[in-house]
Parts: C-alpha cells; sequence; structure tokens
C-alpha cells in the first residue's frame, strides 16, 4: 500500500502524528539558541513523558507504526529538552 492510496483515518492519523510530534522542536530550538529552559516545568515535563510513554505501550501493543514512530521521536524530545534544562540551570553564586 502506498501513501496516496492509503486509508483517509490512516493519512489523518499520521498527519495528526507528524503535527504534534513537531511542536516540540520550536521548544527546543528556543531553548538551544536561549541557553535558558527555566520556564520549562518540571512536573509538565515528567506527566507529559509518563503519558507519552503510554502512549508508546500502545503503539507497540496493536502493532500501530504511526503511534509509535512519533511518540518515540516525542519522548527523545522530552529528553532532550530534560537534559537541556539541566545543563542550562542557573548557578547558585557562593
Amino acid at each position: 500500500m502506498t501513501y496516496i492510496d492509503a486509508d483517509p483515518t490512516a493519512l489523518l492519523g499520521m498527519v495528526a502524528a507528524t503535527l504534534t510530534t513537531c511542536a516540540y522542536l520550536p521548544q527546543l530550538l528556543k531553548i538551544w539558541k536561549s541557553k535558558s529552559a527555566g520556564d520549562m516545568s518540571w512536573v509538565m515535563l515528567i506527566v507529559l513523558c509518563a503519558g507519552v510513554a503510554l502512549w508508546l505501550a500502545y503503539g507497540v501493543a496493536i502493532h500501530d507504526m504511526p503511534v509509535i514512530v512519533a511518540n518515540t521521536l516525542t519522548l527523545l524530545f522530552i529528553f532532550t529538552i530534560s537534559t537541556l534544562k539541566v545543563i542550562y540551570r542557573p548557578r547558585v553564586a557562593r
């Protein structure tokens, strides 16, 4: 099956997965350029990571490649943002 004759519902899912995954790129680039992630909430990142991990597990359970790929990439973006949050944390003066 090619993308052209794919089920419209599958195409809808692939577009949705692409958009929601790519939504993290502007934030990631902003953190990278500004060298600051102080405004990112740890609670939000942890809850988001848990939710995305569950979506990934769901995708694996139902063998849905778009769900697996999208959530794997989203987890990668979340881990990168979290890593940058640690790297760019404000230094405490002594």
